[in-house]
């Protein structure tokens, strides 16, 4: 992008980021008056403050901004609910690239020549996104495929949009109360992540056979598989799969083929991608669901797919869970936990705010489908932001899943109990989630910890006596005698050892119960027994030790009082 298409392009974003700042979106920016100056007539003449008409400017601006209105409907705490409802309906479509441009992407990509490679191609697109186009064909051996085909300089247009954006909200964050509170530069590099994702076709490839494995379980679905050899980073070659759209499935189909198992199967194995493999499919809508001609649905476009790291994945769990049981002060306590306080944050408002939330939507009867898990995960963002905790993204990416899976899902069967499936699923996941945790990887690995911690808490313990006997804790201790600070600390710490060792006996009992053959007493093998038996005991000394302890200084502190 040379300078003056540079600039020209500041002038759009700029005229497009004041004409909405006073329709309850960038509420806080303060620019320059003057800025206005800067208007596109690029930029259709509508009412400002219109959802529809914020949309359709997106839409002019371009495929980062398509994409970027995609990651605006996942964030109530930035966007008010009639904008998010006509983000949710932004239709991805542009004109078509001229296939000639498309036959030489592919040629070149692939190196061969397409007659040579194709029996057949179909000139004419399945469809035309902003990202990419898609085309039929089918090889030489019969198989019947569908090419994903990356836009030609659409990698470019994105990097530089996403520059432009990068500098704006750097600015906003620097110069803007709203910036603050929300990170700007934040929200774009999340955009940046997802795009550079979404235009990695190899990666969606991999998504593509890593769902297919993570859902074998589930026999009504169907992920098609890519083809390897025909595939690079911006062609993508898979298995055609012949079906319609979850959305325009004839009531008779419907009423003779009852639906139901399949949405629940969808539910569950999407709550497994979540929480078991840590997996979030961030564009699940009915457009990309398609009931297949046997009753299977097949689930496409897995470009947009985020990972949790099992901490992330545990509490949102819990959260959920939480969520479900009406447990305010427990989902409360989680999302703070994984967003982020600002400096104004009110803690005490936010949490009687979540609770009422989460009481609201505990209350609504289970008989009523309609309450929503996904609508009261993004309402969490919009709470935490308006008390000043900076929602994490994957809470807003997990709303927005939940949302577009109940979607599809109503489609399939309108008379699902959402609630009652996703409660009875996570209930399993949570038990195969503790069952995995006696596993003997994970006590091995346990054991290797505590071992670690036995090593090295002589040293810390004689580190911590070295300073108190150097006096260079004398402004904490102030007031205290030194040599009872010093015997109290040696009392915690022979505690502190005394239980290291006695969980480390109760975990080799634990790894030795599994040893086959040799004597046993109670079922038991005898070492496992041994071990156990020390622990106990041990266990027990030191709570009757602690307790006499504790009882001599009160009784001594209740003499000194008098």
């Amino acid at each position: 992008m040379n300078e003056t298409s540079r600039l020209s392009r500041y002038a759009q974003i700029g005229a497009f980021l004041l004409r909405y700042r006073k329709a309850g979106l960038f509420s806080g920016l303060e620019l320059d008056p003057q800025a206005s100056l800067l208007a596109d007539e690029t930029i259709a003449a509508e009412p400002a403050g219109q959802p529809e008409a914020f949309v359709r400017d997106l839409e002019a601006l371009g495929p980062t901004f398509v994409k970027l209105g995609q990651l605006l409907s996942t964030r109530p705490d930035l966007v008010p609910p009639a904008y998010i409802e006509a983000l949710e309906r932004m239709q991805d479509a542009v004109s078509p690239v001229p296939v000639e441009e498309v036959r030489r992407i592919i040629e070149e990509e692939l190196d061969v020549r397409i007659n040579t490679l194709f029996a057949d191609f179909d000139d004419e697109p399945l469809a035309a996104g902003s990202v990419a186009q898609v085309h039929a064909a089918r090889l030489r051996d019969g198989r019947e495929v569908v090419l994903k085909v990356q836009r030609p300089h659409i990698a470019q247009t994105l990097r530089d949009d996403l520059a432009i954006l990068e500098q704006l909200a750097g600015a906003a964050d620097r110069m803007t109360d709203i910036g603050r509170r929300y990170g700007f530069t934040e929200l774009v590099g999340e955009l940046r992540h997802s795009l550079a994702s979404e235009l990695n076709f190899e990666q969606e490839a991999d998504n593509l056979r890593r769902f297919a494995r993570n859902l074998r379980d589930y026999p009504l679905l169907f992920v098609p598989a890519p083809l390897e050899d025909l595939s690079t980073t911006r062609v993508l070659t898979m298995q055609r799969v012949h079906g319609i759209k979850v959305t325009r499935i004839p009531p008779l189909r419907r009423l003779e083929h009852p639906l139901k198992e399949q949405a629940l199967q969808l539910l569950r194995a999407y709550l497994d991608q979540v929480f078991v493999h840590g997996l979030v499919h961030a564009d699940p809508h009915p457009g990309n669901v398609l009931l297949m001609d046997d009753h299977r649905l097949a689930l496409f476009d897995l470009g947009m797919v985020a990972r949790l790291v099992p901490r992330t994945r545990q509490a949102l769990l819990k959260l959920l869970l939480g969520a479900i049981s009406g447990d305010g002060d427990q989902v409360g306590e989680i999302s703070e936990s994984l967003g982020t306080p600002l400096e104004d944050f009110r803690h005490g408002q936010y949490r009687r705010q979540v609770e009422q939330l989460v009481a609201a939507y505990a209350g609504t009867d289970r008989d009523n489908q309609h309450p929503s898990e996904g609508r009261l995960v993004l309402e969490l963002t919009r709470v935490g932001a308006a008390c000043g905790l900076r929602p994490p993204p994957e809470l807003s990416l997990l709303g927005k899943t939940l949302l577009n899976l109940e979607a599809v899902t109503c489609a399939l069967d309108p008379g699902l109990k959402t609630r009652d499936a996703v409660e009875s699923h996570l209930e399993h996941v949570l038990r195969r989630h503790a069952l995995g945790t006696l596993s003997p990887s994970n006590l091995a690995s346990e054991w290797l910890d505590l071992q670690e911690l036995a090593r090295h808490t002589p040293q810390h313990v004689a580190a911590i006596l070295r300073t108190l006997a150097e006096n260079r804790l004398r402004v904490r201790i102030d007031g205290l005698e030194e040599s009872r600070m010093m015997e109290s600390l040696q009392k915690i710490a022979n505690r502190i050892s005394a239980g290291v060792i006695m969980a480390a006996l109760v975990i080799a009992a634990a790894l030795t119960a599994r040893v086959q053959g040799g004597p046993t007493v109670f079922g038991l093998p005898a070492l496992s027994f041994l071990f156990i038996s020390a622990g106990l005991l041990l266990g027990a000394g030191l709570a009757i030790n602690a307790w006499r302890r504790d009882r001599k200084i009160e009784r001594a502190a209740d003499r000194n009082a008098d």
